[in-house]
């Protein structure tokens, strides 16, 4: 599986920095139209944050931003190309036109609206925080003095460093690495959002989410580059018809529902349509 990510991601990471036909001649990025002609649309997604974007066994993207990339280009009637990215890195991977959209849980903020233009929601997220059930962390100030796990370029790096800054933050540019660090005790906690840690710590016995929600109810949204007005109204269409046939409920049953549970409440996550 290791193997897997790594090969997926060495070869992503080869196509950014080589670049790709579709790179650099419109400051905006790429319309509707010129991604229709070139028959393919390059999508940003992680390659290891289980369940929503991850490569299999096979080296096969899934998760659930991965079943809605492919209903995008199916629309679009163009095949898809994946390129795996950090998170710190979505934004310049749009900058430098190396993609034209990025689906890989990017949350929604005021900062990052600055730099990239966001679609319509379609998912709800807060932090949350998995420790060690025995030594439960229920609640941030007891992290106060400890390691906090965190991945660089993620709301909860900014949400520990400007509310907490007595906890030691130990980052990392990778999922996979930042719970390796977790599962050899070299910190208290991992923060990120509330949805993948309680996920990852029902497959993990021994590991808990003490902290279900921390800071603002947030919305995961797909990004595009900044002033791509076409891309951008053609996208919004996009998810308020997929939300006319429950779409993203179906996206749910798919990717989650088998991690979360048979007694999951699809719609604590789930966003139809773009509409909250």
């Amino acid at each position: 599986m290791k193997k897997a990510v790594w090969a997926v991601l060495v070869a992503g990471l080869a196509l950014i920095f080589a670049g790709s036909a579709m790179a650099a001649k419109n400051d905006t990025g790429r319309t509707v139209e010129q991604i229709k002609k070139s028959k393919e649309i390059v999508i940003a997604v992680f390659c290891d944050k289980k369940p929503f974007g991850y490569v299999d066994e096979n080296g096969e993207y899934q998760g659930y931003d991965v079943y809605f990339a492919n209903r995008i280009a199916k629309d679009l009637g163009v095949k898809v190309k994946f390129v795996p990215v950090e998170p710190a890195a979505r934004v310049e991977v749009l900058d430098t036109n190396k993609v034209d959209l990025v689906l890989a849980n990017f949350t929604k903020t005021p900062e990052r609206a600055q730099k990239v233009d966001f679609a319509l929601p379609y998912m709800k997220v807060a932090l949350g925080v998995v420790s060690k059930e025995s030594a439960l962390i229920t609640a941030p100030e007891q992290l106060n003095g400890k390691t906090l796990i965190i991945v660089k370029g993620t709301t909860a790096e900014t949400y520990f460093s400007e509310n907490y800054p007595k906890v030691k933050l130990l980052k990392f540019e990778m999922y996979a690495d930042a719970y390796k660090a977790l599962l050899d005790g070299r910190g208290d906690a991992f923060s990120t959002d509330n949805t993948e840690v309680l996920a990852w710590a029902i497959e993990n016995p021994g590991y808990k989410v003490g902290i279900e929600s921390l800071g603002n109810l947030d919305t995961i949204n797909p990004a595009i580059k900044k002033g791509n007005a076409n891309l951008m109204k053609w996208l919004n269409e996009e998810i308020v018809k997929l939300g006319t046939e429950n779409f993203f409920h179906a996206d749910y049953e798919a990717t989650l529902r088998a991690v979360y549970g048979a007694e999951s409440d699809a719609n604590s996550i789930v966003v139809e349509g773009g509409k909250i």
